[in-house]
């Protein structure tokens, strides 16, 4: 157990905590009238593995030296990281019930001088891996031995600065840096191996000096697996989780759909969605909701 609050992680009960952040995503986007449902979908078992079994973190004192940083570079996924951060104590649950309204700290990505627990105030996609890189060499000359954690989606991938950082991290051997690509295949403007193509990633990243696993990245007993094997800080290589996922997983209809990537639910489709994911993955609704 990581994070120091007693909890139980138990496959069971992260699977009920991604089953939670799919339905706070929900939620919270009827809030705001509209929000990033299938790219926040296909992390969610990511999210939950992380921050309820792998990452050293302490809620109750969240700018801890020492703790583990976790880099979301898909910041448009925040809406389903805020639900766990306040899950976990980092801040009063009642703040998310005005999530991006005026005067609110929450918005569409995060803001890390307004949000206790995060690390890394995102916007145009692209850079969440050089400040990761940055992060893990400052841990270095400080003589610390954190972890940086990296999200990136595989959209991303496309930018220029991505690779940079990857070459850099090769080059210091930072084994400190574990990156994670959310791997759904598909981006805002279509399928990622149709806009510009990023296969294959175990051989790119590994051309520039990253140790690479691929899993599937739904399946939770391999995600705590690929956990198992990275190595302790140090200096070494930097370490590569390639994470094949679904877009949208959790609700058919979205499910690998360019059509929810930005959304809003109402009405009749909002209960079902609901119903839906509370039922479990392999559910099948019909139009108006029935199953």
């Amino acid at each position: 157990m990581s994070v120091e609050n007693g909890r139980n992680v138990t496959e069971a009960f992260l699977a009920d905590r991604a089953k939670f952040v799919r339905l706070e995503t929900v939620r919270l986007t009827k809030i705001a009238g509209a929000g990033h449902y299938s790219s926040t979908f296909s992390a969610a078992e990511l999210f939950a593995a992380l921050y309820y079994a792998e990452l050293q973190i302490r809620p109750h004192e969240p700018d801890w030296p020492d703790r583990d940083r976790f880099i979301l570079s898909k910041g448009h996924a925040a809406i389903g990281l805020y639900p766990i951060l306040a899950d976990l104590g980092y801040f009063d649950k009642a703040l998310l019930e005005e999530y991006t309204r005026l005067g609110s700290p929450f918005g569409d990505h995060p803001d890390m001088k307004k949000i206790p627990g995060a690390d890394f105030s995102s916007g145009s996609l692209g850079h969440g891996l050089s400040v990761a890189v940055g992060m893990a060499l400052a841990a270095r000359v400080q003589g610390r031995k954190h972890r940086v954690f990296c999200m990136l989606g595989d959209g991303e991938l496309n930018e220029g600065q991505v690779w940079e950082a990857a070459m850099a991290a090769g080059h210091f051997g930072l084994q400190s840096l574990i990156g994670i690509v959310d791997r759904n295949g598909l981006c805002i403007d279509g399928h990622t191996e149709e806009i510009m193509s990023v296969e294959p990633l175990e051989q790119r990243f590994a051309s520039f000096g990253w140790d690479v696993q691929r899993i599937d990245g739904h399946d939770l007993a391999a995600i705590l697996e690929s956990f198992g094997k990275l190595k302790p800080p140090g200096e070494g290589k930097p370490q590569m989780i390639i994470a094949d996922t679904i877009k949208g997983r959790g609700v058919k209809m979205m499910e690998m759909s360019l059509n929810w990537h930005v959304g809003n639910l109402v009405g009749r489709d909002y209960d079902a969605v609901v119903k839906e994911i509370q039922l479990g993955p392999d559910t099948v609704m019909r139009p108006g909701g029935g199953l």
